[in-house]
């Protein structure tokens, strides 16, 4: 009986690993398939920070450094209306142009640079009515705009999240992220990507970060979509790493996002703000955060907005959005990290 129980055991932990290098090679055929590069730079274009112009050409969409690998358009409606033709108005996008012109700023961006994605951002703090998604209607806006596909910012209110006898979390929000991804995969499939910004805490609450800190609400909260089958559906996943407070340790989450997901992973830092709780690092603290974060063949680094100015005077230690991306870009030790935007 023994013997019997150990060939049943072994054959269980076989079959697991077989599955767990099934799933990694899923992951390294998607990320073929998208064309990201293994050291990613993802910014977020704060729509409402863009200046107003009649010229595509005059745009900073249009005038963005090559290093720079996916550009997402912040930020869209869930619920938007769009009746096509460019028409923004209903969309939730704050651009002082036309649907038109940012049509064309994609296109001669994507000119200039090849390599860099343009995705329309999806969600944010401000736009939560995810009961009433159309994502038949992003995905024309997405088709429109001749862009590369969409990044899902779900930001629940109340995730719901409790670790169970196991000690393993699961929250309300699990079953939402495996519809949302799913439902957005089902109209825009493959090549087109999906990327979602996630928890600065969301991997926090199990195993060897069963204690990490802080502690809040969201510990845990992509644990239980991480595990599921549909979270491959996913290119990319962005680690909002601020607003969590002074004991926040980025590389902590990074390391116990990374024990859960295989794929291409970015660490992602905010320009200072009133609203936010921090942590913000100087331009120096984002290039070392990213020579650690280099060491992992997928690793990445996110800014968030770019556009955005600190409180009081741009500085070394307070940097403007695109300063920050530029020394993100020296750390991960790409081309052209000077470069900016006009």
């Amino acid at each position: 009986m023994y013997f019997k129980w150990l060939r049943g055991l072994a054959a269980k932990r076989t079959a697991w690993w077989l599955t767990v290098a099934v799933a990694m090679m899923m992951w390294s055929a998607a990320c073929a398939a998208t064309g990201l590069p293994p050291h990613v730079i993802v910014v977020y274009l704060d729509s409402w920070d863009e200046p107003a112009t009649q010229s595509a050409a005059l745009s900073v969409l249009a005038s963005l450094p090559a290093y720079i690998t996916v550009v997402d358009l912040a930020f869209a409606r869930p619920d938007l209306a769009y009746p096509g033709k460019l028409d923004l108005s209903g969309t939730g996008l704050e651009f002082k142009y036309s649907g038109q012109v940012l049509h064309d700023a994609i296109a001669l961006l994507r000119a200039r640079n090849p390599d860099t994605h343009v995705l329309l951002s999806v969600g944010g703090s401000s736009y939560r009515n995810w009961s009433h998604l159309d994502e038949r209607a992003v995905a024309r806006l997405v088709h429109d705009l001749d862009a590369d596909g969409v990044d899902i910012d779900f930001e629940p209110a109340n995730p719901g999240c409790l670790s169970g006898p196991d000690q393993r979390i699961r929250c309300y929000t699990d079953s939402a992220w495996r519809r949302l991804v799913t439902r957005f995969r089902q109209v825009l499939a493959r090549p087109y990507l999906l990327t979602a910004p996630v928890w600065s805490v969301g991997a926090y609450g199990e195993g060897a970060f069963r204690t990490a800190r802080p502690n809040s609400p969201y510990t845990g909260v992509m644990l239980g979509f991480l595990r599921s089958s549909e979270a491959a559906q996913l290119d990319l996943i962005c680690i909002d790493a601020y607003d969590a407070g002074p004991r926040f340790r980025p590389l902590v989450a990074f390391q116990a996002y990374r024990s859960v997901w295989p794929g291409a992973l970015a660490l992602g830092l905010e320009v200072q703000s009133a609203a936010g709780s921090g942590p913000f690092y100087t331009a120096a603290e984002a290039t070392a955060l990213a020579r650690e974060v280099a060491k992992d063949p997928k690793g990445g680094m996110m800014t968030y907005p770019l556009l955005a100015t600190p409180n009081g005077p741009g500085s070394v230690d307070r940097p403007v959005g695109q300063s920050l991306a530029s020394a993100e870009c020296r750390g991960l030790r790409l081309l052209e990290c000077d470069a900016s935007a006009r």
